[in-house]
């Protein structure tokens, strides 16, 4: 009796291969979920001038305020133009290294983890689900917490004391639903592939390591690049999330200058505006460039 619905070689656990000598059809995505671009199409579906201009009504009432204040508008400016070498040299840069080193560590683990999501050992497969469920539904918050209460500050190895700063905890915490969401962008790209590529590489005689290293994988890495670009936009903008932990980041240092000029009430739309902006400036090019990607790499049937 003929099997209607196989499974898939390669990817279903205690798969066996098709009786039917035929390519079954499949829905190719660019980079696995569609809603691993929700954040980038959000970003770029507003126009630059429209968000300039929510910007500027809500900061009319301050500014309103602020002219009736002896601590005039220009003092703020020149107050934070003053501190702004402090700010992005010192804060902003330390956003971006915990970011790229965030993203470094939970790419890797992602990748390992995906992949043994569509393992065919069972207890691995459940293994990577549960780790990739727990921590992609997890707070961000609640992790950096967690992580920076139970690391200790200094690991002693023989004579030798080997001091963790606070920003390598917060990388270490925020890897954490990096990992996951990598994790699913990972199998998801997998599973888009063909099923003939992968019983096309069990008639070569290939083995499943590699079937994914050299057919499978190869493919994907188009796949995973928009979605991977979005979570590093995301990421990006989640860094100021570690202020609240005591690192000297942008968000931090803006608040230490602050105190330093007494503590103005006049400070706070200068400082925290321009935080927004460079945000902004860094990550809106990053989301454009996702979606380009993902109409250049996307499946065509």
């Amino acid at each position: 009796m003929f099997n209607y619905f196989p499974t898939i070689p390669g990817i279903s656990p205690n798969s066996q291969q098709s009786d039917l000598p035929v390519l079954l059809p499949y829905r190719g995505r660019s980079a696995g979920e569609a809603v691993d671009l929700r954040f980038s199409r959000w970003l770029t579906s507003s126009s630059p001038w429209i968000l300039l201009v929510l910007f500027l009504l809500i900061s009319f009432y301050p500014l309103a305020v602020m002219a009736q204040s002896k601590y005039t508008l220009e003092d703020a400016f020149s107050t934070l133009l003053r501190w702004l070498p402090f700010i992005v040299g010192s804060g902003f840069l330390m956003n971006l290294l915990i970011s790229f080193f965030t993203m470094l560590f939970g790419t890797v683990a992602g990748v390992l983890l995906g992949l043994g999501q569509i393992s065919v050992h069972t207890l691995v497969r459940k293994f990577s689900w549960f780790f990739t469920q727990l921590f992609r539904n997890s707070p961000w918050l609640v992790l950096l917490f967690i992580v920076m209460l139970t690391f200790p500050f200094e690991i002693e190895i023989g004579d030798h004391i080997i001091s963790i700063p606070d920003w390598m905890k917060a990388v270490f915490g925020l890897s954490l639903p990096i990992m996951a969401n990598i994790s699913e962008v990972v199998r998801g790209a997998v599973q888009s592939v063909p099923t003939g590529q992968w019983e096309a590489s069990e008639s070569l005689a290939f083995s499943r390591v590699q079937t994914i290293w050299k057919i499978i994988m190869p493919q994907c890495f188009k796949r995973m690049i928009p979605p991977w670009m979005n979570w590093y936009a995301i990421l990006t903008m989640a860094t100021p999330l570690v202020s609240l932990l005591g690192v000297e980041e942008i968000v931090t240092l803006s608040r230490q200058a602050m105190e330093a000029e007494d503590n103005h009430p006049e400070l706070l739309i200068p400082f925290f505006g321009f935080a927004l902006l460079i945000f902004f400036a860094y990550c809106y090019p990053i989301a454009r460039w996702t979606l380009k990607l993902e109409e250049r790499y996307s499946v065509k049937l």
